[in-house]
């Protein structure tokens, strides 16, 4: 299973490069047709999370996408999965 994976600890305090960097990653999935997307968002206060999940409940992010999993195991990342 081909699977994209980002990680958002380098441009945590840049607004602007979260949102760069996670649309950057939907349009590679949609594009090469890549089946899920790996969020490393970090552990830490949650903050980051939180934008991350805002980010995908967007209107227009949210219609390109199947489901977003939160690992079980890690609760630093999730999964998005898409359905081509």
């Amino acid at each position: 299973m081909a699977r994209i994976s980002i990680d958002l600890h380098q441009c945590f305090r840049d607004g602007r490069k979260i949102d760069a960097a996670l649309e950057g990653a939907i349009d590679d999935a949609c594009a090469k047709r890549i089946a899920t997307v790996e969020i490393i968002h970090g552990k830490g206060s949650g903050q980051l999370k939180k934008r991350v999940l805002r980010f995908l409940q967007r209107p227009d992010i949210r219609a390109r996408y199947h489901r977003v999993d939160k690992d079980s195991r890690n609760h630093g990342r999730l999964f998005v999965h898409f359905r081509h």
